[in-house]
């Protein structure tokens, strides 16, 4: 039986149109930010915070994915989840890998995210706060001033204690989710069958407040397009004051 957090769910099986030319020969995954492919800065991540396997699935350019993951000899141990057929976006994949998730609570990571901290880790402070008698889900948060390549209005407004609401018809809120959370995995189990959303099931698991944030102390680069890429790679690079 796994331990909490000793598993991770690294979602890879986007298509990264947005990421064209950089995706015309390989997936999103495989982009290289600062000479690492963004994939390798997760995995890092995540070996950092202790995660011994991360269970990822796979769609475009699938075959070449698999074979940089075999290549690899550090942790986390990998496991594949194939969606080669269909793409079922976060909640769908997070669903059909769940025979391989265990039932502990778990990291889910977007492949699309470094960051720089200057604080303490993020992975260790949503370690520190989970508290399950109270969440389901503790999402990682980004403040907007704070963000590279995010270009939305916001997602959440963060109460005293962490709770979580989203923006609704606010102009803008301060926090964007920056591609990293823990979560029970049951909280899928009775999802919709095929593709959807796990924000489908976060806004459900807000209005019983049961949906939590930790906000990041450092700055968080969305990398969506090349530009973004571009500039994430010079934050990276920017030798510390």
């Amino acid at each position: 039986m796994s331990a909490p957090f000793s598993t991770a769910m690294v979602l890879a099986a986007g298509l990264g149109t947005r990421m064209r030319p950089l995706t015309n020969d390989r997936p999103k995954a495989l982009v290289e930010v600062a000479g690492k492919p963004l994939i390798d800065h997760m995995l890092d991540r995540l070996a950092e915070a202790g995660v011994t396997t991360a269970v990822v699935n796979v769609h475009a350019f699938a075959d070449r994915l698999e074979d940089h993951l075999k290549a690899r000899t550090i942790a986390p141990a990998i496991l594949i989840s194939d969606e080669r057929t269909e793409v079922l976006e976060t909640g769908g994949g997070l669903r059909l890998a769940r025979p391989l998730l265990g039932d502990e609570p778990i990291f889910v990571a977007n492949i699309d995210s470094v960051w720089r901290e200057t604080g303490a880790s993020i992975a260790e402070a949503l370690k520190a706060a989970w508290d399950p008698e109270r969440m389901d889900v503790l999402l990682a948060l980004a403040p907007l001033d704070r963000t590279i390549g995010f270009d939305g209005l916001g997602d959440f407004f963060i109460a005293e204690d962490g709770a979580l609401t989203f923006r609704g018809d606010a102009p803008s809120a301060p926090f964007g989710y920056m591609g990293l959370h823990i979560t029970k995995p049951q909280i899928v189990d009775g999802g919709p069958e095929g593709a959807f959303s796990l924000a489908l099931l976060w806004r459900a698991l807000a209005a019983q407040k049961r949906l939590f944030g930790v906000v990041l102390d450092g700055d968080w680069m969305h990398v969506g397009d090349p530009l973004s890429r571009d500039q994430a790679e010079a934050r990276l690079t920017l030798t510390p004051s």
